[in-house]
């Protein structure tokens, strides 16, 4: 029988699939078609959905960016006739289509179900060789070898500081104490990432296998995942996937006939970015606020409620099967001496081919961007890509060769992070990105430490500062030891790398603050106070669209009259150059001296 799959991810359902299967369904009962109807995860070609495959004489054919309107001819012509569309065709058997480019670079371990199977349907994933590395475990290996055999494959963590995942689960495993805890951190928060939320949407049971071994090899009966409720998707399909695995024997006591007993528990997180730190987790999971602790001690000898608890994030998880199933030295052949494996990218921003990207460590930028990725929309040029989070770095078009791993980024000034990669062209104002990041951080700040609490602020305060015109070579003097200083002297994560967006700016693209300070003008034109917005009466047909979509009424004008800008009302949304279809309006960058008069005149002498 042929089947007929469609992407339930979060990207295809935002893209339209409910329609989409709507439509199938009618068409096939119209045409009483005898075919299976099923459901996939995101196999991350974000950017083509709403994906439909259709799998006929062990041929798979994937169509991209389907909508309601394309489902009865392919219902007719390619389930009926056998004729596939070739103009719609995305991926045919994985690798040929116009999507070829950005699957063949990949190397899949943990996305290598994604997008196969149905992520609601545990027999699917057993299929595909779930929950037979668990069975090996227990089967052949002791809780030693595990611990041995993950140390052997040099995984290091996903989430950001890649410390040595054998290392910390040999930690947890030698710590004495009357429980312990495996906790998954699936607190993703980076701007621009989704590499967890895609996992546990497509595929939850390689994380919950991933959980189970880690259980067994230190000696914990008792397992959290920590999800943020922002992800209501991937909480639906773990809680399903945790009860279809208990009454597959998976989970629960005497796992498989052994005396292993292990089960897991969600904690829905609000959404709180510092939630991230594993103490600040911790303490969320025990109902405290969510705020992070000095350490020593470290989790893996008092973590939750005082226990030994170990703490990895989703993606060293979903690893965690492949490596027991495969073998260490299958794993440590991949990537660079010191980074082994693969790396799961989100890619986003100014990027031909945004979505998900596996990739083996020490592939370049260049590679990422331009190989998997497509290059930059619009073929325009490359500027930066934001790495790390929005306490990662900004790395420019003459660091394109770097190697992905973590020893290279941190070397440049960024940092690995989960995953997230933020394509920038040059419409991107470095200077006000790197406020936009700084803004973020200081918001999510827990305020618990002063460096984090106070110095976020001040950097936010003289960003706002240069990019509103009026700062000198001193404020920028200030702001760069002021980071130099957060960064050493914060008690997290979160505010050692929250300096990070400025230092590199300030490091790689310098001449756009001192064009913000000295010449008062944004070179791209992005920062409100230092451009103008010019309406040019000669190519201007009073179409009237300007006025009408302008969300502060600062532009007037009546019919065959010409329209007319105040100034003084505009906020610089540019909403009025994206709606104009004649090029009548444009961004200037005003003179220095009437910027200078115009902030001397509103800014207190004091700021000055």
């Amino acid at each position: 029988m042929k089947k007929v799959l469609v992407g339930v991810g979060s990207c295809g359902m935002a893209a339209g699939a409910k329609d989409v299967i709507d439509a199938l369904k009618k068409e096939i009962d119209e045409n009483d078609i005898e075919i299976e109807l099923g459901m996939t995860g995101c196999i991350g070609l974000c950017y083509r959905e709403v994906l439909v495959d259709v799998l006929d004489d062990n041929k798979k054919t994937s169509y991209g960016n389907v909508t309601p309107a394309m489902v009865p001819k392919i219902v007719s012509e390619h389930i009926v006739e056998g004729k596939p569309i070739d103009e719609w065709i995305a991926l045919e058997d994985g690798l040929r289509g116009a999507e070829q480019d950005f699957i063949k670079s990949q190397n899949r371990i943990v996305l290598r179900k994604c997008g196969l199977i149905d992520p609601e349907n545990i027999e699917d994933a057993i299929t595909l060789g779930g929950y037979e590395a668990i069975k090996k475990a227990i089967d052949e290996m002791s809780s030693d070898k595990v611990v041995e055999e993950v140390k052997a494959s040099g995984l290091r963590g996903r989430g950001g500081a890649g410390f040595t995942t054998g290392l910390k689960w040999e930690f947890t495993r030698k710590a004495s104490g009357e429980k312990k805890y495996i906790i998954c951190n699936a607190d993703e928060g980076d701007p621009g990432a989704f590499m967890d939320r895609s996992v546990l949407e497509s595929d939850p049971h390689a994380v919950l296998e991933g959980m189970l071994i880690a259980g067994y090899a230190i000696g914990a009966e008792y397992g959290y995942i920590y999800c943020r409720a922002e992800y209501p998707l991937a909480v639906k399909r773990l809680k399903m996937g945790i009860e279809q695995a208990k009454k597959k024997g998976f989970l629960g006591d005497n796992i498989l006939g052994s005396d292993f007993n292990f089960n897991i528990q969600i904690k829905e997180g609000a959404g709180a970015f510092v939630c991230g730190e594993e103490t600040a987790l911790m303490a969320s999971i025990e109902g405290k606020r969510g705020m992070p602790r000095l350490r020593p001690p470290f989790p893996a000898t008092s973590g939750l409620w005082g226990y030994p608890t170990c703490i990895n994030n989703v993606e060293t998880l979903a690893n965690i099967s492949w490596i027991i199933t495969n073998g260490a030295k299958a794993y440590a052949d991949i990537g660079t001496k010191n980074s082994k494996g693969n790396k799961v990218f989100a890619l986003t921003g100014k990027i031909k081919r945004s979505g998900l990207a596996e990739v083996p460590m020490g592939m370049t930028l260049r590679e990422i961007i331009y190989d998997v990725g497509g290059g930059i929309k619009d073929e325009k040029e490359y500027k930066a890509v934001q790495i790390g989070g929005p306490t990662g770095g900004c790395l420019p078009a003459s660091l394109l060769d770097t190697p992905v791993d973590y020893d290279s980024l941190i070397e440049k000034g960024a940092t690995l992070g989960s995953g997230g990669m933020v394509v920038l062209d040059q419409s991107t104002c470095m200077v006000d990105l790197a406020k936009y990041f700084m803004t973020f951080a200081q918001n999510e700040s827990c305020g618990k430490c002063v460096p984090c609490r106070v110095g976020t602020k001040r950097m936010l305060e003289l960003l706002e500062k240069i990019t509103d015109g009026f700062a000198t070579l001193e404020d920028l003097e200030q702001l760069e030891a002021l980071a130099a200083d957060v960064k050493v002297s914060s008690l997290c994560g979160l505010g050692q790398t929250a300096p990070n967006p400025i230092l590199t700016t300030i490091r790689y693209f310098k001449e756009e603050y001192l064009a913000h300070i000295e010449e008062r003008t944004c070179p791209a034109n992005v920062c409100v106070n230092l451009i103008d917005v010019v309406i040019e009466q000669e190519l201007c047909r009073q179409c009237e669209l300007c006025i009408k979509n302008c969300p502060v009424d600062a532009i007037t004008g009546a019919k065959k009259e010409y329209t007319e800008r105040r100034p003084d009302d505009c906020i610089g949304c540019k909403m009025c150059i994206s709606v104009c279809p004649w090029d009548a309006i444009f961004t200037d960058s005003p003179k220095a001296e009437g910027v200078k008069v115009k902030h001397e005149e509103t800014i207190p002498k004091g700021m000055l």
